[in-house]
């Protein structure tokens, strides 16, 4: 049974890496953004620190090497890891955006801890973020409970100039696209992380008939999760197979409206490249093994970005 399953384990990620197209053309050759670069326009493409096996010093290095602008990474609450942190970001000349979130299920708490992340991140003393990336509220929390984060970050945001935006994420104010809908009707300036792959998962489709709540959310978008989903999940196995092409597609459609909207108005866009790790990524069942390298993924998401977009 041992030397079977082995040899079932082999044959399954050799299958794998057999499918992956190493090319970019499962994309598409045609640039459906203007190639003109707009006065004022720029991408900043950040790595992601989640699923990194290794040390921020380390990461910090690696994301330098393979080309990133800069760094998305959970606000980090010790003060020895904030200096390990920002001293890897002044030796790499890497941007930093941080992820702030309160998690506890009352409203009064999750709220207090959410401002206290968020003011720590924004006015540390190291390196000014580029950007706040947010985790808002709760799925059960109600319509004015969430409200208050909303108009905390907008008022904040406005005082210190550091960009606070709200991400698309499940379990969180924004966990689908109806649910968002009366946010960002009764808020205009509600700004948006958009991780659309998981709207994509809690309405088990590609948003086909809800085209009026993707677009306003596209419209409020400065940042950008470019991790692609399915009916099913959060994440693809793996966006250069070629049985995801429809859904590489589809994320890729709604991201050339993003970068169409910013090449206009001549403003800039950030995008992480989110890929995960297991259990984001699917695994080979016993073992936990994941079926693709994450860091290698995410790679060539950036590397698909930089050359539709620029």
């Amino acid at each position: 049974m041992g030397y079977n399953r082995r040899h079932f384990i082999g044959n399954s990620l050799a299958v794998t890496t057999a499918l992956l197209l190493p090319a970019l053309d499962i994309f598409g050759s045609s640039k459906m953004v203007t190639d003109k670069l707009e006065k004022g326009f720029s991408l900043k493409i950040m790595a992601p620190y989640w699923g990194f096996n290794g040390s921020v010093t380390d990461f910090c290095k690696k994301a330098k090497n393979d080309g990133y602008d800069g760094i998305e990474i959970l606000w980090p609450a010790d003060f020895s890891k904030q200096k390990e942190l920002f001293t890897a970001l002044k030796e790499h000349q890497l941007a930093a955006g941080f992820l702030c979130r309160g998690d506890e299920p009352i409203p009064d708490s999750n709220f207090t801890t959410f401002k206290k992340v968020i003011i720590a991140a924004a006015e540390n003393k190291y390196q000014s973020p580029l950007y706040l990336n947010v985790h808002s509220g709760k799925d059960f929390f109600t319509y004015e409970e969430n409200k208050r984060f909303i108009d905390f970050t907008v008022n904040y945001s406005k005082k210190t100039g550091v960009p606070i935006y709200h991400e698309t994420h499940r379990s969180r104010m924004l966990y689908s696209a109806p649910a968002a809908l009366p946010y960002l009707q009764k808020n205009p300036e509600l700004r948006l992380t958009l991780d659309i792959s998981h709207w994509c998962n809690v309405s088990e489709s590609l948003l086909e008939d809800q085209p009026a709540t993707v677009e306003l959310a596209i419209s409020r978008t400065d940042h950008i999760h470019s991790r692609v989903g399915h009916a099913e999940g959060p994440q693809v196995s793996d966006p250069r197979a070629p049985e995801w092409k429809a859904e590489v597609a589809a994320h890729f459609a709604w991201w050339d409206k993003v970068v169409a909207f910013k090449k206009e108005q001549g403003k800039m866009l950030t995008m992480l490249t989110e890929f995960g790790p297991p259990s984001y990524m699917p695994t080979i069942p016993f073992t936990n093994r994941p079926v693709a390298d994450q860091w290698e993924i995410n790679v060539y998401m950036m590397q698909a970005w930089k050359k539709r977009y620029l």
